[in-house]
């Protein structure tokens, strides 16, 4: 699922106005906690021409090859001719010019999918839905119905906050659209709203969290748009990504879905029905910075392929592996990839493909998520850690232990009088064990950096509220709220989300490699973690028990702190000059 957010409750204020570009700014001499991009070009890039374009793949929802900050910075494939209905190139691929779309066909394009939780559900509910503790299974079976009832419970949880969400979007929403109607406006205003006679108490509730969120955004017409972009998402959701009856893969992608190693289909609409998000993330990587509108992306020197796999649900992995295949084998250096989940459905065909870029030079990089969890502790996928014999064993012991510490948690403790008010039969509350690190030295790829978003102030507020995080999970953190970028239309907007942290690496990695193209995968990424601007202040920091306390920012990553170009730069000088 795209990694951005439209609904949420930041710890951070918006109750500011941002330069648009405040992540390419420096923390000394601007006053904002970006990565110093443009002190790079002045201080250390002037004069200096790159060496090369760097094609950067946007593993995504879509891209909009027409914006005008994109256009000129758009991958084209020049052994295709364009519209001729001919795999002119022979790459398997017709009339592919910007990049492939690997779920859509001739009949149109897949816009909606199920979360990957429903299309476990629905391929395991009739074989165990009348499951009981007495029935024999074998071992395989004993692990998908583990899954089963995972996903089960998942799904009851995420539906049930999925109603009550849209039951308060649709009732401010039906405010809104009363005060325009009453006032014959197409778009209401906050002085309208005041002056709305409200029908009930109800709607003079509904008033009272319109000014509430107006100020908490900092204007009402972004407050308008989050809950108009918020509705059709939590509506979406419910028709949608939660309805184990809507699967429309097969008509509208047409593929053999059960067979992973199966690359040739799709068709080349690379924006595909909604190109905001990964028009978004393409305009971080590289708006042209030489045409003096909209905004400058990090990399001056970059070449955007557009690759959609992302619908608005999520992705499916046989999709991501084949993206990942396309990049590496035309020509991609850096793969963006701002999406995630948290169930599999193949690893093994996703390790495949990240083992192929691997051995090809290619760069990953991947954003952590927008959960404010632990991905030492919760899984989030695709992910580094490759499924290989050792970690196979491990997630095995983990669910027989698990299992075994949920059956120990539900007994009875030997002295009811111990437990609330006296009241015989007290569960024992299970208490947070350590972090066990012995997966992380299971086989994993070393091109692979994984992002979590900060904020702008060098302050306790600098981890994003919403970022996940992981001491040995999370590589670096990068500037990733209200970021403004590209959106269809040659418009520009402000996103959050650690969707946009991922591609200002990306960026970073491109700027890299445009100036010194000798650098493998690793060292670039070694770059990128060496010379961040390492953060000693503790930050707020709320659990997911939801409790709140300061942390040392080194806890929440492997480099503890947020990427710099300015030292990047540096850096890559000395290690070419090794």
């Amino acid at each position: 699922m795209l990694l951005f957010l439209q609904i949420t409750a930041f710890g951070q204020s918006k109750k500011v106005t941002l330069p648009p570009n405040w992540y390419n700014l420096d923390l000394l001499a601007d006053g904002y906690f970006g990565i110093s991009t443009e002190k790079a070009y002045k201080e250390l890039l002037n004069g200096k021409e790159p060496k090369q374009k760097v094609i950067v793949a946007v593993i995504d929802g879509g891209v909009q090859a027409t914006h005008e900050d994109l256009k000129d910075v758009m991958w084209v494939n020049k052994g295709e001719i364009p519209g001729n209905g001919i795999d002119d190139d022979n790459n398997g691929y017709i009339d592919d010019i910007h990049g492939w779309n690997f779920i859509g066909s001739k009949k149109g394009n897949l816009e909606y999918d199920n979360l990957e939780l429903i299309r476990i559900y629905r391929k395991y509910h009739d074989k165990y839905q009348s499951t009981i503790r007495s029935t024999v299974l074998d071992s395989t079976e004993k692990a998908e119905y583990a899954l089963y009832t995972r996903a089960t419970a998942d799904f009851g949880r995420k539906y049930d906050d999925a109603h009550q969400t849209f039951r308060v979007l649709t009732i401010i929403k039906k405010v809104f659209d009363s005060v325009a109607t009453v006032n014959k406006v197409a778009l209401p205003t906050l002085e309208l709203v005041e002056a709305y006679k409200a029908d009930n108490e109800e709607e003079e509730q509904v008033k009272k969290i319109i000014r509430s969120g107006t100020r908490e955004n900092g204007s009402f017409e972004k407050f308008y748009k989050e809950i108009k972009d918020g509705y059709k998402q939590y509506d979406a959701m419910l028709q949608y990504n939660l309805n184990p009856k809507y699967d429309a893969r097969a008509e509208l992608v047409g593929d053999n879905y059960e067979d992973s190693s199966e690359r040739l289909y799709g068709n080349s609409d690379v924006e595909g029905p909604n190109g905001d998000h990964g028009s978004h993330v393409s305009g971080i990587i590289g708006a042209s910075r030489t045409n003096s509108i909209g905004i400058n992306g990090i990399s001056n020197s970059v070449l955007i392929m557009g690759i959609r796999v992302v619908p608005e649900g999520d992705e499916r992995d046989k999709d991501v592996a084949n993206g990942i295949r396309y990049a590496v084998d035309n020509g991609a250096k850096v793969i963006n990839m701002s999406f995630g989940k948290g169930y599999k459905w193949d690893k093994k065909v996703v390790d495949d493909a990240v083992k192929y870029a691997e051995q090809k030079g290619v760069l990953l990089v991947h954003a952590a998520g927008n959960d404010n969890q632990d991905v030492d502790v919760k899984d989030n996928f695709p992910n580094k850690f490759y499924e290989s014999p050792e970690s196979l064993a491990y997630e095995k012991s983990k669910r027989d232990k698990t299992l075994k510490d949920l059956i120990d948690a539900a007994k009875p403790v030997t002295n009811p009088s111990m437990g609330p008010m006296g009241r015989p039969g007290y569960v024992r509350p299970v208490l947070p064990k350590p972090i066990d690190t012995a997966k992380f030295k299971f086989p994993h790829a070393s091109n692979w950096i994984e992002v979590g978003a900060s904020a702008y102030a060098d302050d306790s507020d600098l981890k994003a509220s919403f970022s996940n995080y992981g001491k040995y999970s999370v590589d670096v953190f990068a500037p990733g709220f209200m970021i403004k970028s590209a959106v269809p239309d040659s418009k520009y907007e402000e996103f959050d989300g650690t969707s946009m942290a991922a591609p200002v690496v990306s960026g970073l990695a491109a700027m890299i490699l445009s100036y010194y193209p000798a650098l493998t995968p690793q060292q670039v990424r070694e770059i990128i973690m060496k010379s961040v601007v390492k953060v000693s202040r503790k930050v707020k920091f709320s659990n997911e028990r939801g409790e709140s306390s300061r942390v040392n920012f080194s806890e929440l990553c492997v480099s503890g702190g947020i990427v710099n170009a300015y030292n990047a730069m540096k850096l890559a000088e000395s290690y070419a000059t090794k």
